[in-house]
Protein backbone atom coordinates (compact mmCIF):
# COMPACT_ATOMS: atom_id res chain seq x y z
CA UNK A 1 0.00 0.00 0.00
CA UNK A 2 1.18 3.52 -0.80
CA UNK A 3 0.64 5.68 2.31
CA UNK A 4 1.31 9.41 2.59
CA UNK A 5 1.60 11.68 5.64
CA UNK A 6 0.74 15.37 5.94
CA UNK A 7 1.66 17.58 8.92
CA UNK A 8 -0.33 20.75 8.21
CA UNK A 9 0.79 23.10 10.99
CA UNK A 10 3.15 21.30 13.37
CA UNK A 11 6.62 22.58 14.19
CA UNK A 12 7.77 19.67 16.35
CA UNK A 13 7.78 15.98 15.34
CA UNK A 14 4.21 14.68 15.29
CA UNK A 15 3.88 11.63 17.55
CA UNK A 16 0.65 10.44 15.90
CA UNK A 17 2.24 10.51 12.43
CA UNK A 18 5.35 8.74 13.73
CA UNK A 19 3.16 5.98 15.21
CA UNK A 20 1.24 5.72 11.92
CA UNK A 21 4.47 5.47 9.92
CA UNK A 22 5.88 2.78 12.23
CA UNK A 23 2.63 0.78 12.05
CA UNK A 24 2.36 0.83 8.26
CA UNK A 25 6.05 0.12 7.66
CA UNK A 26 5.77 -2.88 9.99
CA UNK A 27 3.00 -4.15 7.69
CA UNK A 28 5.26 -3.70 4.65
CA UNK A 29 3.55 -0.57 3.32
CA UNK A 30 5.48 2.24 1.62
CA UNK A 31 5.24 5.47 3.65
CA UNK A 32 6.36 8.94 2.56
CA UNK A 33 5.41 12.58 3.11
CA UNK A 34 2.72 13.77 0.71
CA UNK A 35 4.25 15.60 -2.24
CA UNK A 36 1.91 16.29 -5.18
CA UNK A 37 4.80 16.98 -7.55
CA UNK A 38 6.54 13.68 -6.80
CA UNK A 39 3.40 11.57 -6.36
CA UNK A 40 1.90 12.08 -9.83
CA UNK A 41 2.55 8.48 -10.90
CA UNK A 42 1.99 6.87 -7.48
CA UNK A 43 -1.23 5.01 -6.74
CA UNK A 44 -1.75 6.51 -3.28
CA UNK A 45 -4.36 4.68 -1.25
CA UNK A 46 -4.26 6.50 2.11
CA UNK A 47 -3.32 9.97 3.31
CA UNK A 48 -3.10 10.75 7.03
CA UNK A 49 -3.43 14.51 7.62
CA UNK A 50 -2.76 16.05 11.03
CA UNK A 51 -3.76 19.57 12.13
CA UNK A 52 -3.15 21.04 15.58
CA UNK A 53 -4.96 24.38 15.39
CA UNK A 54 -8.52 25.08 14.25
CA UNK A 55 -7.44 28.39 12.67
CA UNK A 56 -5.09 26.61 10.24
CA UNK A 57 -6.50 26.03 6.75
CA UNK A 58 -6.93 22.51 5.44
CA UNK A 59 -4.74 21.28 2.59
CA UNK A 60 -6.04 21.78 -0.98
CA UNK A 61 -4.20 19.16 -3.03
CA UNK A 62 -5.12 15.70 -1.76
CA UNK A 63 -4.81 12.86 -4.31
CA UNK A 64 -8.33 12.44 -5.76
CA UNK A 65 -8.45 8.63 -5.41
CA UNK A 66 -6.94 8.39 -1.92
CA UNK A 67 -8.75 7.78 1.36
CA UNK A 68 -8.01 10.90 3.44
CA UNK A 69 -7.94 10.36 7.21
CA UNK A 70 -7.94 13.67 9.06
CA UNK A 71 -6.96 13.84 12.73
CA UNK A 72 -5.71 16.14 15.44
CA UNK A 73 -7.30 18.83 17.59
CA UNK A 74 -7.43 21.26 14.66
CA UNK A 75 -9.83 18.96 12.78
CA UNK A 76 -11.73 17.30 15.62
CA UNK A 77 -10.89 17.40 19.32
CA UNK A 78 -12.42 13.94 19.79
CA UNK A 79 -10.41 12.29 17.00
CA UNK A 80 -8.30 9.31 18.05
CA UNK A 81 -5.97 6.87 16.35
CA UNK A 82 -7.16 3.28 15.89
CA UNK A 83 -6.38 1.24 19.02
CA UNK A 84 -3.72 -0.90 17.30
CA UNK A 85 -1.79 2.26 16.35
CA UNK A 86 -2.41 4.32 19.51
CA UNK A 87 -1.24 1.50 21.80
CA UNK A 88 2.19 1.17 20.22
CA UNK A 89 5.24 2.75 21.86
CA UNK A 90 7.28 2.53 18.66
CA UNK A 91 7.89 5.78 16.80
CA UNK A 92 9.37 6.17 13.31
CA UNK A 93 11.92 8.93 13.84
CA UNK A 94 13.30 8.45 10.33
CA UNK A 95 10.54 10.70 8.95
CA UNK A 96 12.04 13.61 10.92
CA UNK A 97 15.80 13.25 10.27
CA UNK A 98 16.33 16.96 10.93
CA UNK A 99 15.21 16.68 14.58
CA UNK A 100 17.84 15.13 16.85
CA UNK A 101 15.81 14.61 20.00
CA UNK A 102 13.27 12.22 21.51
CA UNK A 103 9.58 12.85 22.20
CA UNK A 104 8.26 11.45 25.46
CA UNK A 105 5.13 11.16 27.57
CA UNK A 106 4.89 9.61 31.04
CA UNK A 107 1.28 10.76 31.52
CA UNK A 108 -1.62 12.14 29.52
CA UNK A 109 -4.42 14.42 30.64
CA UNK A 110 -4.33 16.96 33.46
CA UNK A 111 -5.72 17.64 36.94
CA UNK A 112 -6.79 21.14 35.85
CA UNK A 113 -9.67 22.36 33.70
CA UNK A 114 -8.35 25.76 32.60
CA UNK A 115 -10.97 27.43 30.37
CA UNK A 116 -8.40 28.41 27.74
CA UNK A 117 -6.95 24.88 27.44
CA UNK A 118 -8.37 21.80 25.64
CA UNK A 119 -6.19 19.15 27.31
CA UNK A 120 -8.76 18.01 29.88
CA UNK A 121 -11.49 17.73 27.25
CA UNK A 122 -9.23 15.87 24.84
CA UNK A 123 -7.25 13.58 27.15
CA UNK A 124 -9.28 13.42 30.37
CA UNK A 125 -7.99 13.39 33.94
CA UNK A 126 -4.28 12.74 34.38
CA UNK A 127 -3.19 9.11 34.08
CA UNK A 128 0.17 7.36 33.62
CA UNK A 129 1.10 5.93 30.21
CA UNK A 130 3.83 3.58 29.04
CA UNK A 131 6.93 5.53 27.94
CA UNK A 132 7.71 5.74 24.23
CA UNK A 133 10.81 4.38 22.55
CA UNK A 134 13.67 6.90 22.34
CA UNK A 135 15.16 8.34 19.19
CA UNK A 136 18.38 6.37 18.51
CA UNK A 137 19.94 9.64 17.33
CA UNK A 138 18.43 11.79 20.08
CA UNK A 139 20.64 14.26 21.93
CA UNK A 140 17.97 15.28 24.45
CA UNK A 141 14.38 14.42 25.44
CA UNK A 142 11.32 16.65 25.08
CA UNK A 143 9.04 15.54 27.95
CA UNK A 144 5.56 16.65 26.88
CA UNK A 145 3.50 15.78 29.97
CA UNK A 146 0.89 18.46 30.63
CA UNK A 147 1.47 18.30 34.40
CA UNK A 148 4.56 16.22 35.14
CA UNK A 149 4.40 16.15 38.97
CA UNK A 150 0.63 15.59 39.08
CA UNK A 151 1.27 12.15 37.59
CA UNK A 152 0.80 9.65 40.46
CA UNK A 153 3.86 7.82 39.07
CA UNK A 154 6.13 10.86 38.77
CA UNK A 155 8.90 9.13 40.71
CA UNK A 156 9.00 6.35 38.12
CA UNK A 157 9.33 9.02 35.43
CA UNK A 158 12.21 10.67 37.30
CA UNK A 159 13.94 7.30 37.71
CA UNK A 160 13.66 6.58 33.97
CA UNK A 161 15.05 10.00 33.06
CA UNK A 162 17.95 9.55 35.49
CA UNK A 163 18.56 6.05 34.09
CA UNK A 164 18.67 7.37 30.51
CA UNK A 165 21.06 10.12 31.66
CA UNK A 166 20.14 12.41 28.75
CA UNK A 167 19.35 16.16 29.03
CA UNK A 168 15.62 16.81 29.27
CA UNK A 169 13.26 19.66 28.50
CA UNK A 170 10.18 19.42 30.74
CA UNK A 171 7.12 21.14 29.24
CA UNK A 172 4.61 20.81 32.08
CA UNK A 173 5.94 21.70 35.54
CA UNK A 174 3.08 23.02 37.69
CA UNK A 175 4.67 25.14 40.40
CA UNK A 176 1.32 25.36 42.23
CA UNK A 177 1.69 21.76 43.43
CA UNK A 178 5.47 21.84 43.82
CA UNK A 179 6.82 20.54 47.15
CA UNK A 180 10.39 20.30 48.41
CA UNK A 181 10.78 16.63 47.46
CA UNK A 182 9.74 17.31 43.88
CA UNK A 183 11.95 20.40 43.66
CA UNK A 184 14.89 18.30 44.91
CA UNK A 185 14.35 15.58 42.26
CA UNK A 186 13.79 18.16 39.55
CA UNK A 187 17.22 19.55 40.32
CA UNK A 188 18.80 16.07 39.92
CA UNK A 189 17.94 15.98 36.22
CA UNK A 190 20.16 17.23 33.42
CA UNK A 191 18.20 20.08 31.88
CA UNK A 192 18.50 20.87 28.19
CA UNK A 193 16.87 24.28 28.65
CA UNK A 194 15.45 26.35 31.45
CA UNK A 195 12.72 24.68 33.52
CA UNK A 196 9.39 26.03 32.20
CA UNK A 197 6.66 26.96 34.68
CA UNK A 198 3.62 29.25 34.39
CA UNK A 199 1.80 31.95 36.35
CA UNK A 200 -1.32 32.23 34.21
CA UNK A 201 -3.95 33.20 36.77
CA UNK A 202 -3.35 36.53 38.55
CA UNK A 203 -5.84 35.51 41.28
CA UNK A 204 -3.50 32.72 42.39
CA UNK A 205 -0.50 33.80 44.45
CA UNK A 206 2.33 31.32 43.82
CA UNK A 207 5.15 33.30 45.44
CA UNK A 208 5.66 30.79 48.27
CA UNK A 209 5.90 27.88 45.83
CA UNK A 210 8.37 29.87 43.74
CA UNK A 211 10.52 30.41 46.84
CA UNK A 212 10.47 26.67 47.55
CA UNK A 213 11.49 25.93 43.99
CA UNK A 214 14.39 28.41 44.03
CA UNK A 215 15.79 26.79 47.18
CA UNK A 216 16.88 23.91 44.94
CA UNK A 217 17.05 25.35 41.43
CA UNK A 218 18.98 28.48 40.60
CA UNK A 219 16.59 31.26 39.44
CA UNK A 220 18.33 31.79 36.09
CA UNK A 221 17.45 28.18 35.21
CA UNK A 222 13.70 28.89 35.49
CA UNK A 223 11.50 30.55 32.86
CA UNK A 224 7.94 31.49 33.80
CA UNK A 225 5.20 31.87 31.19
CA UNK A 226 2.74 34.67 31.99
CA UNK A 227 -0.62 34.66 30.20
CA UNK A 228 -2.04 38.16 29.68
CA UNK A 229 -5.27 39.46 28.17
CA UNK A 230 -7.49 36.54 29.17
CA UNK A 231 -8.59 37.23 32.75
CA UNK A 232 -6.12 39.84 33.92
CA UNK A 233 -5.85 43.63 33.98
CA UNK A 234 -2.71 45.49 32.89
CA UNK A 235 -2.02 46.19 36.58
CA UNK A 236 -2.15 42.45 37.37
CA UNK A 237 0.11 41.72 34.42
CA UNK A 238 2.73 44.18 35.63
CA UNK A 239 2.48 42.91 39.23
CA UNK A 240 3.32 39.34 38.19
CA UNK A 241 6.18 40.44 35.97
CA UNK A 242 7.77 42.61 38.65
CA UNK A 243 7.45 39.87 41.30
CA UNK A 244 9.22 37.45 38.97
CA UNK A 245 11.90 40.07 38.39
CA UNK A 246 12.39 40.43 42.17
CA UNK A 247 12.94 36.66 42.42
CA UNK A 248 15.39 36.87 39.49
CA UNK A 249 13.28 34.48 37.42
CA UNK A 250 12.96 34.84 33.64
CA UNK A 251 9.39 35.88 32.64
CA UNK A 252 7.99 35.22 29.18
CA UNK A 253 4.67 36.84 28.24
CA UNK A 254 2.05 34.92 26.25
CA UNK A 255 -0.61 37.31 24.84
CA UNK A 256 -4.05 35.72 24.56
CA UNK A 257 -4.98 38.05 21.70
CA UNK A 258 -1.95 38.75 19.53
CA UNK A 259 -3.86 41.39 17.60
CA UNK A 260 -4.47 43.55 20.68
CA UNK A 261 -2.10 46.54 20.68
CA UNK A 262 -1.47 46.57 24.46
CA UNK A 263 -0.82 42.84 24.62
CA UNK A 264 1.59 42.99 21.67
CA UNK A 265 3.47 45.91 23.21
CA UNK A 266 3.67 44.41 26.72
CA UNK A 267 4.90 41.07 25.34
CA UNK A 268 7.50 42.85 23.22
CA UNK A 269 8.77 44.76 26.28
CA UNK A 270 9.10 41.70 28.52
CA UNK A 271 10.34 39.20 25.95
CA UNK A 272 13.04 41.46 24.53
CA UNK A 273 15.49 40.91 27.39
CA UNK A 274 17.88 43.74 26.60
CA UNK A 275 14.97 46.21 26.77
CA UNK A 276 13.30 44.54 29.77
CA UNK A 277 16.48 44.79 31.84
CA UNK A 278 17.11 48.46 31.06
CA UNK A 279 13.75 50.17 30.48
CA UNK A 280 10.80 50.42 32.92
CA UNK A 281 7.30 49.72 31.55
CA UNK A 282 6.18 53.29 32.22
CA UNK A 283 9.04 54.53 30.04
CA UNK A 284 8.62 52.02 27.22
CA UNK A 285 7.38 53.42 23.92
Amino acid sequence: MEVRLLDIDGKMPNIALMKIAAYHKQKGDHVEWLNPLMDIEANIEKVYASKLFNFSNDYDYYPPEAEVIRGGTGFDISSKLPRQIESTTKLDYSIYPQHHYSMQFFSRGCIRSCPFCVVREKEGYIHPVEPLELNPNGKHIEVLDNNFFANPEWKFAIEKLLEWNIPVNLHGVDVRIMNEEQAYYLNQLKHYKQVHIAWDNPKQNILEQLKVMTKYIKPYKIMCYVLIGYWSTPEEDLYRIEKLRELRLDPFVMPFNKMDEYQKKFARWVNHKAIFKTVAWKDYR
